[in-house]
């Protein structure tokens, strides 16, 4: 097995296997059995959601996803592989805070997670391979040829990366059609969006069995047709995040009035209706038409002005430019350190919402 180091910034190990209490150690041997462990309490409509899912990685997205299956695909079992020899510890410690108890009981999610001693083991048996390691090149073409090697034939593999496409993380590949990435927005177990995204050679039938998995929990997978940097949500997200710092940089508005603006104006737009939906419906009976004839001149301008700004101010994303102290200092000031879970526990009402007010 050729070095993978480092998984969550530290090396890989074998030490799991000296954890103390295991979760579901019996099964690290092989019995497929246990490995298709479905609940008493499941309906038969389930029974077609049953997956083996190895989870590489258990850092924050590593965990949010292990929630999401564990929650939404209730007969599912999570394989999780992850070098740090605490990995029990912070499990116990970490996992319940991804999971309220009125989703699912702790005993009952404890019950079907399986701490893996090698990357073997996780995937020997998984229908699943979703990968959450470091964001380099290198770890990630090493990591998938030994996935490859070890895992069922059949087996789906994603990679949850912001930015190295399918195609350049499969070049040490066999069968290159099997891989490509499931790029979440954070966090997954609450934000429904996954970006779909195919290497050059990912094969339709893959690309079909992945979306299918994730409409089954409920979830909006989007194919996206082409790969690019950064795909699409980030993207659109570090854009007007640059022109944030930009319009901060420029003394225009300070931070915590710009997030005023955006949470009171595009926020609950953007979750009933996108840019362009948005955009057409400005636009009135005329639509997009309408809208560009009317205020084209106005977007043009803004665009014109914002790269122009851009540059003046030196806004980009290089640790040290004197804009990015100045925005670092006012959120410092404006927020401290963010409550995430009050973060996630309005988001959750937040879409709530925008599912219950759907026309039927």
């Amino acid at each position: 097995m050729p070095s993978l180091t480092p998984l969550r910034c530290n090396r890989i190990s074998h030490s799991l296997l000296q954890l103390s209490p295991p979760i579901r150690l019996a099964a690290l041997t092989p019995q497929p059995h246990l490995l298709r462990h479905t609940s008493s309490t499941s309906d038969p409509k389930s029974k077609e959601k049953q997956h083996q899912i190895a989870i590489i990685g258990s850092g924050t997205i590593g965990l949010s996803f292990t929630a999401l299956h564990l929650v939404q695909n209730p007969s599912s079992t999570i394989s999780i592989y992850d070098s740090r020899p605490d990995l029990y510890d912070y499990i116990t410690a970490h996992l319940p805070h991804y999971i309220s108890p009125a989703e699912c009981s702790e005993q009952s999610y404890r019950d079907r997670i399986i701490l893996a001693p090698t990357l073997a083991k996780a995937v020997e048996f998984a229908d699943i391979v979703q990968e959450q390691g470091p964001e380099t090149e290198e770890w990630k073409t090493k990591l998938w040829p030994e996935v490859e090697r070890h895992a069922r034939s059949d087996a789906l593999l994603w990679s949850s990366t912001s930015g190295i496409t399918a195609t350049v993380q499969s070049k040490g590949m066999k069968d290159k059609s099997r891989l490509m990435v499931v790029h979440p927005y954070n966090p997954p177990h609450i934000m429904p969006l996954l970006e779909v995204v195919p290497g050059e050679k990912t094969s339709q039938a893959v690309i079909n069995r992945t979306v299918k998995y994730w409409r089954s929990l409920g979830r909006t997978p989007v194919v996206i047709k082409k790969e690019c940097t950064g795909f699409v949500a980030n993207r659109l997200a570090f854009a007007l995040f640059r022109e944030a710092c930009s319009l901060v940089a420029q003394d225009v508005v300070s931070v915590k009035d710009l997030d005023a603006i955006v949470t009171a104006s595009m926020g609950p737009r953007w979750s009933v209706a996108g840019p362009f939906k948005s955009y057409a419906a400005g636009g009135g009976d005329e639509g997009m038409g309408g809208f560009m004839g009317k205020i084209g001149g106005t977007v043009q301008n803004c665009w014109e002005a914002s790269e122009r700004d851009v540059e003046k101010h030196k806004i980009n994303a290089k640790k040290g430019e004197k804009w990015e102290d100045k925005m670092i200092k006012q959120c410092d000031e404006a927020y401290g350190h963010v409550d995430t879970a009050e973060r996630d526990a309005r988001t959750r009402l937040v879409l709530q919402a925008v599912r219950d007010s759907a026309p039927k």
